[in-house]
């Protein structure tokens, strides 16, 4: 799970890492035998018993600097992504995080550049609310609209979604479902974890090769339980 690439001087939320950090990252992932890719083929290789040596890589919020940062460095390491966006900021800021420096999101052009580069687009709801706060009126807009906002915008079908702060419910789960999504990606989702509940490891700029491999191995250790899915 990353989220910005650029300048991480100025960082406390630990959203970036530098250009030169994540082509470190993705050789040592290579140099293992696996290769990033969407959460899209990941799940395909899975579902036909394949895929051992694949890596999910995903981005959220959709930061400006995916298009200028990450993605030549992706593509230097034959890797692809699934970036979440928000179709209800095109072109806006990470107005959502009161600490920090203002991060600018991608335009509709970038978000379509992405994708024309082989990126699967994935929605991150709408504007990034914590969807376990929302009424149902605003999960509705930020599960289903903004689906079908992105699908017009990059002409392509939607199927991966992304749970703003990682927070996730039964309520969420279902709207998200019910709004056609075949995945969701949480965070630490704890047991039982499905499809709708896709648990990731975040990585950041202090993650070398040491850290990488303990926090995958650990990771399982930390997933919280999802409220109602028990």
């Amino acid at each position: 799970m990353y989220h910005s690439v650029g300048d991480s001087s100025d960082d406390p939320y630990r959203i970036t890492v530098t250009p030169d950090r994540l082509e470190r990252q993705l050789s040592w992932l290579r140099r293992r035998g696996l290769r990033g890719v969407s959460v899209a083929e990941l799940l395909a290789a899975r579902a036909r018993g394949e895929g051992r040596d694949l890596v999910g890589l995903t981005f959220d919020d959709g930061y400006a600097d995916f298009v200028t940062n990450a993605l030549p460095v992706l593509e230097s390491r034959d890797c692809t992504a699934t970036l979440f966006v928000l179709p209800g900021r095109l072109g806006g800021d990470n107005a959502w995080d009161p600490l920090g420096p203002r991060k600018p999101l991608l335009s509709a052009e970038g978000i379509r550049q992405a994708a024309d580069a082989g990126v699967e687009i994935g929605s991150h709801g709408l504007t990034h609310v914590d969807l376990t706060l929302a009424d149902d009126s605003r999960l509705q807009a930020e599960t289903a609209e903004s689906r079908l906002l992105l699908e017009e915008l990059t002409g392509c079908t939607v199927t991966g979604f992304c749970y703003p702060y990682g927070t996730v419910d039964r309520r969420a789960v279902d709207a998200v479902r019910a709004a056609g999504y075949g995945y969701a990606c949480a965070i630490d989702p704890g047991a039982p974890s499905g499809p709708y509940t896709l648990p990731r490891v975040h990585v950041g700029q202090n993650d070398h090769a040491v850290r990488l491999f303990l926090k995958y191995r650990l990771h399982r250790l930390r997933r919280r339980p999802v409220e109602g899915l028990r």
